[in-house]
Order: structure tokens, then C-alpha cells, then sequence
């Protein structure tokens, strides 16, 4: 980003042309970063809490006061008999900045010896996959894309969520590339490609199994790279021609049989091919073992040796960064670990010992984390403790005990890294901090001295930690200094220009040096040694009395001009995003006497959401879409998707299921 400030404010906000990848243009949403910084409901001053907890009455406090009330009560909890696992921080990637992040904040909850957080709640189930077959989360440079000849949009809305990628993409159509679009709904990324393919939620799996049948059915595999490069292949093989004929695929996916016989050898004669996978089809039982298909894919083929070619979830793994110099794991204390996708039945029903104060930061778990009552429920309990480190007060921070200003982007220095590109990036402070707001890790530095803890890992600069996370003997880092990136705002790792990270003869980052295509690794991995479908747990393969109750699969990607649940706020960008609705097709809409923008209750077991129905073909029969994640306290009913949601788990990584989710729908009173 480019920031123009005059006077000490900011006045414009643009993309960096020079920037290889992002090219000189921001999303819809950061293109609004500066309505969001000077928002007339940012956060200015420390608060404490007037009213009961959900009602959002706070009094303007000091920081001074605000410190020594969150010491005093923490010191409590850690002198109980409980002890400091009583102490949950929760947080995600309200900033991914790596100091901002969890970099100070890691440091003080590991002194304190505080419960740690399983951050899984967005992408666990294909991170895990990944490190199971390849050993870490890299893959195709997207800078390639443009020489690829069949590109796969899997799973993925690439214009909405990925939109860099997209003129890449753009150059390789006008090249004369096939692009096909994978996805339940028919996004604007689907109705820019070549082909949509309608798969049935949950069942990417099966259909990845049911293309490799036909691969190594029609011998369009490649033994070669198979030979050399993987383990465990002959075994897929067998697997794969036993039990996922097309026949049974078509029928578990709900697609023509001709469709998949088609993709299966459009993937099998042309090359390059390139496959895009995203979050959104992970989000379901089987989402571990659906990546993991997928990202086999290419090994098959062998379409790693290809400039253009192979696969892309996350370029993460890339980096090599020192995180655990940055986060100090190397203060190592016996602790509990509680999953954060289960955030309503750790506040509910975990009593050893319960939690008995939460420290929120770069979340917002009210309106984001599954089964929304439950968590509800939890965050109005009186006996817990909790402060909120926020930016506006979102529907976490109506729930706050203490309430502290954070501040943004421009208001405070840090370092990046991409999980979608190849290059770590500098974040300079471009303007003051508004009010009193201070950065998260000036903020966990003050927590750390009114409790008087004397630690020198607390003390250090946000400089210093950036130095920290940049201490490190990698090949790919070689030569990224902080003068330099200071210098240059971004610098491109050292990675051969194109990255081919698994090109025939390359060692790849597994035990094996192999990728692993059967494998036995993981402590979440518990689905076979080869790949399989794990329907959703939510469906009739699983549940058919349940699927009677509920017979539409409800899904809920971001809408276009929010990220989750962060710009929801902001004016301009609500008022495109309209208000909250769901897309249904005719077929289920004529059934339930449903007509397009009348109001409707969408409910399972779980809790209920209303919304304006939307009758559309871009839903296929039987499934419903509610584009989210809207703040409970901007809707008619307080209430948003994840009322229906469930905290089940996925197959491998213990991630959220979001996906896996089973509603009706019927007209709403007026």
C-alpha cells in the first residue's frame, strides 16, 4: 500500500505499482482502509465495563486504571488453585502482521504460563494436509500462472478473495488457457471462467479420488515423476481403481459422469495445469483428506516440473522465518492446549480448570466462531474475566470487562510475510495513533509491567522482534535484512525466479525427502495411509434422520465487500454488501412457498438466522448460501450464519467445519 499523508493525516490510500505481484491495485475492502482508520467509531480510550456484559456500557478509564484492574484480576486467576491455565488468550489474523500478530503477545502468555490457543479456526485442515504429503505449505510461484494452460479454480472465489492472482490468470486466457471453475455456488469467479462445475458441498475429495481413477485407468499418469519423487503411489493406485469408479463419484458429487471423465482428461493431457485450492472447501469433516487429494494431483501427472504448473493453497512455508525466536517457544511450561474452533464449549463445559479469564485481541468471536449461542453464553458469564484489545466495539467487545484501543495498519510498524506470493514485506507507521490507542505489542509490554513480571523478553522492541523473526540461517531469506526492507518496502525471497519446489530432482521437506503420498505422520491423522472421501458429518451418508430434519446444506463465504467479519462496519462497504440474505434455488424456494425478497428464518438445532431470500440459479438445488460474516448487532435480529454452525472438527488438523451444516428454511413473521 501507498499512503499519501499531509499534516499528519492520512488523505489517500493506493496499490504500489512497482510491486511484482500486487501490481498497483488493493481489494475491495483494504481499497477502504482509510474509512476504517478514521471511522467515528473507532476505539480512542481504555474503557471499562457500566453495564451488564452484552449490553456495551462502558466508562472512559485511564490507562493507568485500566492496567491495574486487568493485573489485580489476573493475578487472581494465577494465584488461585486454578492457576494460570484458567488464562485463554483468543486471537487470529486480525492483523497477520508477525509483531502485532502474536509476537509480544505469545512472549507474555507463555511467561505466565497462561492456556495456549490452537488457532484452527480458518485453514488447520489444509495446512495439516500439506505438511502430511509435501512438508510444509508451498507450492506453484504465482508469478507463473500466466504459462499455464489449464488452470483449476478449486474451492476458491479468486476474484473476491485472491484478486491479485486474477490478471495472471487474465494473461494466461489471453494465451489461450481453459479455466474451470470448481466451486458449490457460481461466484463471479465461476461466471468469468470457462466452465463452472457445481460440485455438491463436502465432496471435493471424491472427486479428486475419481479424476485420479481415470488418470492411472487411461494411463494418463506420469510413472516417471512418480517413481522418483513420491512415495506410497502404488497404493493411491490400487485404492483409487477399486473404489472410486466415475460411476460411484458422480453419484457422491452429484455431477454428470461425462463431467468428471472430461475434467479428469483435460488434467491428463494438457500441460502446464495449475490448480488454485482454497479455505472454504476445507471447512468440512472430510476437509483434510480433501486438500490432501487435491494436492496430489500434480504428482501424478507430474505437473511439478512444468513453469506454470502444480498446485497453490499457501506459499507460507516459503518463508523460514524464526518463529520461535520471535514468540520465545522456547519457554517451554507444562499447559494445556484448548482448541479455538471449540470456543462455546471451552467457556461452557471445560472445568479443569474452567476458564476464568480471556484476553481477546485480532478477533472477533461473537460474530466468527462456530455455534454462536453457546459462545454466547459463555462470554456472558459472570465469573469470567475478559478484556478485549479492539479497534471498534464489535460484538466481542459489548462482552469486555476492560475495553482497549488497538491500533491500526498505519498506525504502527511491522513485518509480513504472504501466504499467496513470495515476498516479506515492511509495514512503516504511516501516521500517529488516533486517541490513546496503542499497538497490541505496547499494549501486552504494559499488561506485562503493572504485573510486575521481570522479564527481559517482555521489555523488547518491536524492532527487536522484527530482527528476531528475521535471525535465521534459510537459503530463502538469505540476504532479507530489516535496513533492507526498510529501504525497499518488500523484497522477494531467495527462491530461483520461477520456484519450482518440486521439480524433478529436488529434495523435498518431508522425513522421506519424498512426497508422501501414503504417510503415517500427524497426531490428527487417522483417515488410512492413502487418501479417501470423509463425507461431511452433517449429511445422509452420515446422518439420514438428520438430513430428513434438515435437507438443505447451508454454506457461508464472506461476502464480497467483507473479510469474515472485519469492514463490516464500514459504511460504504455495508451499503454495497446491502443486507443480510439467502441465496436459494426456485426449486426449494417453490416448495416452502418462499418468494424472492421476503423474509426468512433459516434454522437447524443449533439456533436460527433470518435474512431476504434471493431466488437464484447460482445455487444448485438443495444447497442455500448466506454470504457473511455480518456483526449480530447490525442485523434485524442480532443474529448472523453462525447461530447454525457447529464446533465439530475436521478429519486432519482438527479445523472448523463451518460447511458442514444442515438448515430448513421457512418464511420469517413479519
Amino acid at each position: 500500500m501507498l499512503v499519501t499523508v499531509e499534516d499528519g493525516r492520512a488523505i489517500r490510500i493506493a496499490g504500489e505499482r512497482e510491486h511484482p505481484f500486487t501490481q498497483g491495485f488493493l481489494c475491495t475492502k483494504v481499497a477502504k482502509y482509510l474509512e476504517r482508520t478514521y471511522n467515528d467509531g473507532r476505539l480512542l480510550y481504555p474503557q471499562i465495563r457500566a453495564g451488564a456484559k452484552g449490553q456495551g456500557k462502558f466508562q472512559r478509564a485511564s490507562w493507568d486504571e485500566a492496567l491495574a484492574l486487568i493485573a489485580e484480576r489476573l493475578q487472581a486467576v494465577i494465584d488461585s488453585p486454578e492457576g494460570p491455565q484458567a488464562i485463554l488468550p483468543y486471537s487470529y489474523a486480525g492483523t497477520m502482521g508477525l509483531v502485532q500478530g502474536e509476537g509480544m503477545a505469545s512472549r507474555f502468555f507463555r511467561r505466565i504460563g497462561a492456556s495456549q490457543l490452537a488457532r484452527t479456526i480458518c485453514s488447520a485442515a489444509g495446512s495439516e494436509a500439506l505438511n502430511l504429503v509435501y512438508g510444509t505449505r508451498m507450492g506453484t510461484d504465482p508469478e507463473t500462472v500466466s504459462e499455464s494452460k489449464l488452470i483449476l479454480l478449486w474451492g476458491t472465489n479468486t476474484l473476491t478473495a485472491n484478486p491479485h492472482l486474477w490478471p495472471f490468470i487474465r494473461d494466461a486466457k489471453a494465451k489461450g488457457a481453459t479455466t474451470i471453475c470448481i466451486d458449490p455456488l457460481r461466484t463471479r469467479t465461476a461466471a468469468a471462467c470457462d466452465e463452472h462445475i457445481p460440485i455438491r458441498p463436502g465432496t471435493d475429495a471424491a472427486l479428486a479420488l475419481g479424476m485420479m481413477h481415470i488418470l492411472f485407468r487411461d494411463d494418463l499418469y506420469d510413472r516417471q515423476y512418480l517413481d522418483e519423487m513420491t512415495i506410497g503411489w502404488e497404493e493411491l493406485r490400487d485404492r483409487v481403481l477399486r473404489e472410486y469408479a466415475p460411476t460411484k463419484v458422480a453419484a457422491t458429487c452429484r455431477l454428470p459422469v461425462e463431467t468428471i471423465e472430461r475434467l479428469a482428461h483435460l488434467y491428463g493431457t494438457i500441460r502446464p495445469t495449475f490448480i488454485r485450492v482454497n479455505y472454504g472447501l476445507q471447512r468440512h469433516a472430510g476437509g483434510g483428506s480433501a486438500v490432501r487429494a487435491i494436492a496430489i494431483l500434480p504428482a501424478i501427472t507430474g505437473a511439478w516440473d512444468d513453469v506454470g504448473g502444480g498446485c497453490q493453497l499457501s506459499s507460507s512455508g516459503t518463508f523460514g522465518l524464526n518463529f520461535g525466536k520471535l514468540e520465545r517457544r522456547d519457554i517451554v511450561y507444562p499447559t494445556r492446549t484448548i482448541n479455538m474452533t471449540r470456543l462455546g464449549e471451552a467457556l461452557t463445559q471445560v472445568n479443569d480448570p474452567p476458564v476464568r479469564a480471556m484476553i481477546v485481541y485480532n478477533s472477533n468471536p461473537a460474530s466468527i466462531a462456530p455455534d454462536r449461542e453457546t459462545v454466547l453464553r459463555g462470554l456472558r458469564r459472570d465469573d469470567l474475566f475478559t478484556v478485549v484489545l479492539e479497534q471498534f466495539q464489535t460484538d466481542t467487545a459489548d462482552y469486555a470487562d476492560v475495553l482497549l484501543p488497538a491500533t491500526t495498519q498505519l498506525e504502527h510498524e511491522d513485518l509480513h510475510r504472504a501466504y499467496g506470493h513470495l515476498y516479506v514485506m515492511y509495514n512503516r507507521k504511516s501516521i500517529e495513533p488516533l486517541g490513546e490507542a496503542l499497538p497490541n505489542s505496547e499494549i501486552f509490554r504494559r499488561i506485562a509491567s503493572a504485573m510486575h513480571l521481570d522479564s527481559p523478553e517482555l521489555e523488547a522492541t518491536d524492532e527487536e522482534m522484527m530482527r528476531d523473526a528475521l535471525d535465521v540461517t534459510g537459503e530463502a531469506m538469505q540476504g532479507i535484512t530489516l535496513e533492507a526492507l526498510k529501504e525497499r518496502g518488500w523484497i522477494r525471497l531467495n527462491v530461483p525466479s520461477p520456484h519450482l519446489p518440486y521439480r524433478r530432482g529436488a529434495k523435498v521437506p518431508t522425513p522421506t525427502g519424498k512426497i508422501e503420498i501414503s504417510s503415517d505422520r500427524g497426531p490428527a491423522f487417522g483417515v488410512g495411509r492413502v487418501p479417501e472421501y470423509i463425507p461431511p458429518y452433517e449429511s445422509e451418508e452420515r446422518d439420514p434422520q438428520l438430513a430428513t430434519r434438515y435437507p438443505l446444506a447451508l454454506i457461508s463465504p464472506p461476502a464480497h465487500s467483507f473479510l469474515n467479519s472485519t469492514f463490516v462496519n464500514v459504511a460504504s462497504l455495508r451499503r454495497a454488501a446491502g443486507k443480510p440474505t439467502l441465496e436459494i434455488h426456485a426449486d426449494d424456494a417453490r416448495k416452502r412457498g418462499i418468494e424472492a425478497g421476503q423474509r426468512v428464518t433459516i434454522f437447524n438445532d443449533r439456533g436460527a438466522f433470518s435474512a431476504e431470500a434471493v431466488i437464484t440459479d447460482k445455487v444448485r438445488p438443495g444447497v442455500v448460501a448466506a454470504p457473511s460474516v455480518w456483526w449480530g448487532k447490525l442485523t434485524d435480529d442480532r443474529a448472523n450464519a453462525n447461530q447454525t454452525t457447529s464446533q465439530a472438527l475436521t478429519d486432519i488438523g482438527a479445523g472448523a467445519t463451518f460447511y458442514d451444516n444442515l438448515v430448513e428454511v421457512r418464511s420469517a413473521p413479519a
